[in-house]
């Protein structure tokens, strides 16, 4: 009986049948069956062998998924999925590029199969083989002849790879050829040492206390002096060194932060070590003496204040938070309604060009108490911006993340979701300074526009995305339809 190799390679030798490569004028064949050579010397698991053989299919035949999960399941059509780009609706294909390959970075950076990073690799690897034998002949002239003919954006895309798989695969032969083909076209791009095994500090959090948790991971108690803040399996390297980066731009500028003092990994995740004595998330107060929310909302609401009223130049390097939210708008609404993502982002775009700081992710998990002062933790999305991009955020972990389940609040904040909302509430009249309910309620509708904007951003990530997912991303159209409607400006 045939197995599940031996039909991949038929199936795509029939379906590539008359097609050659674009550089070499081969055989499209040799290109899968190279992938799959590539994945052999990485793993034996034979469905992401598969997949290496049949990922173009999709893309460049007239096969579809379906017709894959029929033959080969559908972990193999998931996979495939993950490698195959979608036209862009009334957008040329070459026109489409920067598009197209955000999205499909998107997919890989959410992707928890290590399948998916090893395919990527994969294929990325025969890819810049090719273009590392036709730049040793032609130089820069390659360029022309691809649908992107900018050096800078590929170099963008092939580095983004693998700072994404560097994790996983970085002790792999693969990844090390990866970074030298890229050296080799764009000198100095990766330290050489990237090209050699490397083997970070590896440490354990097998019985450690959860002290907070984050978008980004969660916070360890690692011993009586150490904090390790434990990153989720989207953040590369760059990621953990960039938010280091920020906390210490921060610190210099006045607002009190936890410095990183090394980067270590955690099975297959990066971590941060940080020197905390006794100190304790603002969320874990509150859960501890929720009668006391009023309190903890205030002493929020004056840290805000403080990161709100930091002044910085363009020397300071923050990059602007209006860039987030335009990807949230552009990745979310975007894609369901172009002409309501439109109204948004002139909102946004509408917003005065801001010289102080926003901190992007605040929230009482993110905020430790040291010695009765607040010590923020979670650096990476630090900002110039205006405060109601904070505010967006906020409502957006305090009510719009409850509204379909508490609980979801609930298991994140570690207190009961009428305390979070509770908790927002103060927070908003000791951060406006007044109880006048008709001011705050209009700040707050500025603010949902960004919240759900934000929301089905997250249900989009998804996949697959069932009924429930569909009918939640209606229900925040018509929200966000029904504000922008009542509102002129984000502004307050």
């Amino acid at each position: 009986m045939m197995n599940i190799l031996e039909e991949a390679i038929i199936y795509a030798t029939i379906m590539h049948q008359g097609k050659v490569r674009k550089f070499g004028n081969t055989p499209y064949i040799f290109h899968p069956l190279e992938v799959a050579q590539i994945l052999s010397g990485m793993t034996d698991d034979k469905e992401v062998i598969t997949a290496g053989i049949l990922h173009d299919i999709v893309e460049d035949t007239d096969g579809t998924l379906e017709e894959i999960e029929k033959r080969f399941g559908k972990r193999v059509a998931d996979l495939v999925s993950s490698e195959s780009e979608t036209d862009v609706p009334g957008v040329d294909w070459k026109e489409s590029w920067n598009q197209r390959k955000e999205e499909s970075l998107r997919v890989l950076r959410n992707s928890e199969d290590i399948g998916v990073k090893m395919l990527w690799l994969a294929e990325k690897l025969a890819n810049i083989r090719s273009l590392s034998a036709i730049y040793s002949e032609k130089g820069d002239e390659l360029w022309q002849d691809l649908n992107q003919s900018d050096s800078a954006m590929q170099l963008w895309y092939y580095k983004s790879i693998a700072e994404m798989v560097e994790l996983s695969l970085n002790k792999t032969g693969a990844f090390k050829e990866y970074i030298k083909h890229i050296n080799f076209i764009w000198p100095g791009t990766f330290d050489s040492e990237k090209g050699r095994y490397r083997k970070y500090r590896e440490v354990s959090i097998d019985d450690c206390e959860v002290i907070g948790r984050g978008a980004k991971g969660e916070v360890y108690r690692y011993n009586d002096e150490l904090i390790i803040k434990v990153f989720n399996e989207k953040n590369t390297y760059h990621d953990v060194e960039q938010e280091i980066a920020l906390s210490r731009k921060a610190f210099i500028l006045g607002i009190p932060t936890a410095i990183s003092f090394g980067i270590v990994s955690v099975k297959d995740r990066y971590g941060a070590m940080y020197e905390l004595v006794d100190a304790k998330t603002i969320s874990r107060l509150i859960a501890r003496s929720p009668r006391h929310v009023e309190h903890y909302a205030g002493i929020m609401a004056d840290f805000a204040h403080r990161i709100h009223n930091t002044a910085v130049s363009d020397a300071d390097g923050f990059p602007d938070a209006s860039e987030r939210l335009m990807d949230y708008i552009d990745f979310g609404i975007g894609c369901e309604d172009e002409e309501l993502a439109s109204k948004c982002r002139k909102l946004v775009s509408a917003l005065p060009v801001s010289t102080h700081l926003v901190h992007g992710d605040f929230h009482t998990n993110n905020i430790f108490l040291l010695n009765g002062e607040p010590l923020l933790i979670d650096m990476d999305r630090v900002a110039k911006g205006h405060p109601i991009m904070e505010i967006g955020d906020l409502y957006y972990f305090y009510v719009v993340r409850g509204e379909d389940d508490p609980k979801v609040v609930e298991d994140f904040m570690g207190y009961s979701y009428q305390t979070a909302k509770a908790f927002f509430r103060s927070f908003m009249v000791q951060y406006l300074e007044t109880e006048d309910t008709d001011r705050i309620r209009e700040v707050v509708k500025k603010a949902s526009i960004l919240s759900y904007s934000r929301k089905i951003c997250k249900l989009r990530d998804k996949s697959p995305q069932t009924r429930q997912d569909r009918e939640k991303i209606r229900q925040c159209l018509d929200r966000i339809k029904e504000l922008t409607d009542q509102v002129d400006s984000l502004e307050f």
